[in-house]
């Protein structure tokens, strides 16, 4: 289920991204801020079991920052 969101999370920005790229950033910026007290809070298991719990969720915070930037990039290139 959390696969499906951040999947949905990143097509969504990045069409975001491309469209409006100005106002791309602040959807952006609230995800990573999710995602990131998703892995604040994973960590704090011990061990290696913090490490474990928190991965998803960084590996998530790539996905949707090189989602964005991906959708500004594109619209960069374009002719218009």
């Amino acid at each position: 289920m959390v696969v499906a969101v951040v999947i949905v999370g990143c097509v969504v920005l990045a069409v975001l991204a491309f469209l409006v790229p100005r106002l791309s950033r602040h959807p952006e910026r609230g995800t990573q801020r999710t995602l990131g007290a998703g892995a604040r809070a994973g960590g704090k298991a011990p061990g290696i079991l913090g490490r474990l719990f928190s991965k998803p969720f960084h590996t998530s915070s790539r996905a949707v920052s090189r989602s964005g930037s991906a959708g500004r990039r594109s619209r960069g290139r374009m002719p218009f």
